[in-house]
């Protein structure tokens, strides 16, 4: 009898140095979204008719808006409130879409199969659809959560089809051979697939779910004022600027755009596998 041995690569340097880069970004991301009231300087909304678009300077490193708020302060703010939602939606994706492809693949009498067909039709449309469909028919504030769901079908069907793969192995058959239950090895499979891969995981859900959550806010089915995430904040300074026919005050853009450009970096870099399986 011959016996196979697959052997994963092991990640390269570089690999390890982006992992560990987007890691601590997200760490600084959390700090960040605990201390923004501390940090920013000004409270957020709060405006100054004196100081009305002023472009950045020593005293104003990223200037101010339209209406005269600090756009440091007001990109913290709105910073932190992308952070914390972009969190919520991942963790509704992770729950109902990674961990739920592995209970459901388990599912007697084929549901497991129609609840997968499902999850297959389901990512044929794009998840800002769904996610506005979702808010739609329920309200703004329910964003964070309709943006984790409309991620969900994609994780659920990779997630189901790992599942599936692995109760296919040959060390699962033996393991049921021998009278392991399968709830044992459904807790084996979840505890190998987070302890590996957790990183992965949420890195790659929280970068979709913060796209999500900018786009919808954006096109005005996101946060609503006085709350801003940076998908409202961006899609202000275009409304102003159209509206003033003054394009000239960048600043209210660019620095709203790097803080989500960062999250979703950092996100994307933390989501790089530790190794290959």
């Amino acid at each position: 009898m011959t016996i196979a041995l697959a052997i994963s690569p092991r990640p390269s340097r570089t690999q390890l140095f982006f992992r560990a880069t987007g890691i601590i970004g997200l760490g600084l991301t959390a700090i960040a979204v605990a201390w923004a009231d501390f940090i920013a300087r000004m409270p957020a909304g709060l405006g100054n008719a004196r100081f009305v678009s002023l472009p950045p300077s020593g005293q104003l490193p990223f200037g101010t808006d339209v209406i005269g708020r600090d756009v440091l302060s007001e990109t913290l703010h709105g910073f932190s409130l992308t952070a914390e939602q972009a969190a919520v939606g991942a963790l509704i994706a992770v729950a109902f879409g990674h961990a739920g492809g592995f209970f459901v693949a388990r599912l007697r009498f084929h549901l497991g199969d129609l609840l997968r067909w499902i999850a297959e039709v389901l990512c044929e449309f794009p998840a800002l659809v769904i996610a506005i469909l979702l808010v739609a028919i329920t309200h703004r504030s329910m964003a964070p959560f309709a943006a984790g769901f409309a991620v969900t079908p994609v994780a659920f069907a990779r997630s189901f089809d790992r599942a599936r793969t692995l109760l296919a192995a040959p060390h699962a058959e033996f393991a049921r051979a021998t009278g392991v239950y399968s709830s044992t090895l459904l807790r084996r499979d979840l505890v190998h697939e987070f302890r590996n891969r957790l990183a992965s995981i949420f890195g790659h859900a929280i970068a979709a779910v913060a796209i999500i959550l900018s786009t919808l806010s954006f096109v005005g089915f996101g946060a609503a004022p006085p709350h801003r995430d940076l998908g409202l904040m961006i899609a202000g300074a275009f409304a102003n600027a159209h509206a003033t026919h003054n394009y000239t005050a960048w600043w209210a853009v660019l620095f709203p755009s790097l803080a989500l450009t960062f999250i979703v970096l950092c996100a994307k870099l933390a989501a790089i596998p530790d190794e290959t399986t």
